[in-house]
């Protein structure tokens, strides 16, 4: 390992070890509470632009597989984590975690008192932070951190959407038979790809449906056309990186789609979008909810669901206007699902689809199926 240094946007300056790629980088530093499931956070889009700090101790026991990734690719900045395993062992592992950052050209920090840095971004919130190999003076990295833009100016959309239509192949992994289900589908919607994870599609297959994934940049026009002529009998919405508030583009095609009464689910970004495009703008959370164990009360049933979390954004009280709050999240009472009274639209900020995570909501995917 080579040594690396860490200036956060308070004047927090720190050392640590590096074991991933080497170089400097600058994004949002937030917390990740899941105590498993490394390489499915990882390779979740809606961390782009962002450093993750695991609160889980120990990072690397299980080394990485084919099977967990959730996108394409990998787009978090880096992560920090109190101790690397450089020896992995699993029946399931290909490679060290180590490997995979090197070739995915992210930093893998470790050496860090991760408790202190959780505990600092709960008091002060999530806040940008530069990490390098290459630079050891603080006031030289002060300076570069300062002049970068902000991650609520990037839009990284374009980088983590597909760059054009395919339709999704599989269903659910069986652990059994360590396959994936055959589809056996019956209706077909579109899935507007902000930065989806590979999950969420097997399930939307799962549960019967047949999913197109398109573009960011999609035209409303044609989906309408195409719902019109029976051709597809739904959108959804999906998650992704970033402040929603930039994506007034998407949100005009949005509001389209709202007015042709097409059913639609969203989920994180999309459940986000879908209130801004109802006209009730989104806020920024202090340090945002990331985990694989946040309690979330399913108003309309009463029940407690532990659930799979990754936002920094909430839609507002003054929804309830509008639309019907189906869930609540028992950290802070924020919003995480809510069903629109006059159209046939439902969404919800936690992931259902877990990975990693509890899959306690995943019937979800089953109640758009039936509204199809």
């Amino acid at each position: 390992m080579q040594k690396a240094w860490v200036y956060f946007e308070n004047g927090v300056f720190i050392e640590a070890q590096c074991f991933g790629a080497s170089g400097t980088s600058i994004g949002e530093v937030v917390f990740n509470t899941s105590m498993s499931g490394y390489q499915e956070i990882i390779t979740d889009p809606s961390y782009a632009g962002q450093f993750i700090v695991f609160s889980m101790p120990e990072i690397g026991i299980v080394g990485v597989n084919d099977f967990d990734k959730e996108s394409r690719g990998a787009y978090c900045k880096g992560i920090l984590v109190r101790e690397y395993n450089t020896r992995f062992s699993n029946f399931r592992a290909k490679d060290s975690l180590e490997n995979f950052l090197k070739q995915s050209n992210i930093m893998g920090l470790c050496k860090i008192n991760t408790r202190d840095i959780v505990k600092m971004i709960k008091k002060e919130g999530a806040m940008m932070m530069i990490a390098s190999t290459e630079i050891s003076d603080p006031e030289i990295l002060k300076k570069l951190l300062s002049e970068a833009p902000h991650i609520q100016e990037i839009n990284y959309i374009e980088i983590v959407s597909t760059k054009k239509p395919y339709i999704h192949q599989y269903a659910t992994f069986d652990f059994n038979t360590f396959a994936y289900k055959e589809p056996n589908t019956i209706k077909k919607v579109v899935a507007v790809d902000f930065g989806i994870k590979t999950n969420i599609l097997n399930e939307l297959t799962d549960v019967g449906i047949e999913v197109e994934v398109v573009p960011y940049s999609f035209e409303a026009d044609v989906l309408i056309e195409r719902f019109k002529k029976q051709e597809i009998h739904g959108i959804f919405l999906s998650n992704g990186p970033g402040d929603p508030m930039l994506l007034q583009d998407e949100v005009a095609q949005i509001k389209k789609l709202i007015k042709a009464r097409i059913p639609m689910f969203g989920i994180c970004l999309g459940h986000q979008l879908l209130s801004i495009a109802h006209g009730y703008n989104t806020f920024k959370l202090k340090f945002g909810h990331h985990g694989g164990n946040h309690p979330v009360k399913n108003i309309i049933t009463g029940e407690v669901e532990i659930t799979s979390q990754n936002h920094n954004y909430s839609v507002p009280e003054e929804i309830a206007d509008i639309a019907e709050i189906t869930h609540r999240n028992l950290f802070d009472n924020t919003i995480e699902g809510i069903r629109y009274k006059d159209a046939p639209i439902f969404s919800v900020q936690h992931h259902p689809e877990s990975s990693p995570g509890p899959k306690e909501a995943r019937k979800l995917f089953a109640e758009f199926a039936s509204m199809l």
